[in-house]
């Protein structure tokens, strides 16, 4: 379980970097902070749930090919 939650701290870090790089001014409606803002906090979480599961499942699965 200690190397799912390295594995957590570690996609967290990427998917914050990748994050960074999305313009999403140009997505969301003018006056609309608040939900952009939750928006963009529930996509990252959804992403780092998401990318950290199916690595560890690939990797503890013991057939990565």
């Amino acid at each position: 379980m200690q190397g799912k939650f390295f594995l957590y701290i570690l996609v967290t870090i990427i998917v914050i970097w990748a994050m960074d790089s999305v313009n999403i001014n140009q997505i969301f409606k003018k006056n609309k902070i608040i939900q952009a803002r939750v928006f963009y906090f529930l996509m990252g979480i959804s992403i780092i749930y998401l990318v950290t599961n199916f690595l560890y499942d690939l990797f503890t699965s013991g057939k990565l090919f």
